[in-house]
């Protein structure tokens, strides 16, 4: 007797009844539902509240306008203050390091004096041997065609 699994439709049917299933459902509920329909609430009583208190009799609209244009803008400000304090903090950073930089740059060029020297050395020794085998080899050619008539 061979047991098979319940068809994907029927297991699609009834959702499992783990733990952590209705835990993710409830915290579904009441983190991520009930946050947006209460911001939805929210704009929408906002819109009706300006609604009403710009076109009643005597309302004024020039009022609410520039209160609008203040919340349009104010993200824009936050964003640019936050901008602004990056790059001030970078060229306050940027000054530091070139006060710095001159010792540290000389240090580097000791250093790299120092391994240009190795490197000229090492390079040297790596083909030392290649040059004196091509210089007896030369010898010989020339030899051999002094030798030939």
């Amino acid at each position: 007797m061979d047991p098979k699994l319940p068809a994907l439709a029927e297991r699609l049917k009834t959702p499992p009844e783990h733990y952590s299933y209705l835990k993710h459902r409830a915290q579904t509920a009441r983190q991520i539902i009930l946050p947006v329909v209460l911001s939805a609430l929210a704009l929408i009583g906002m819109t009706v509240w300006v609604s009403f208190a710009t076109f009643q009799q005597g309302g004024d609209v020039g009022r609410w306008a520039a209160i609008s244009t203040i919340w349009v803008i104010l993200p824009m400000l936050i964003a640019g203050l936050i901008t602004l304090a990056i790059l001030g903090g970078l060229i306050y950073l940027m000054a530091r390091l070139l006060k710095a930089l001159p010792y540290y740059t000389g240090v580097a060029q000791d250093y790299v004096f120092i391994a240009r020297g190795y490197i000229i050395r090492g390079a040297d020794l790596a083909v030392k041997p290649i040059l004196v085998l091509n210089g007896w080899l030369q010898t010989a050619k020339t030899f051999l065609e002094r030798i030939t008539p």
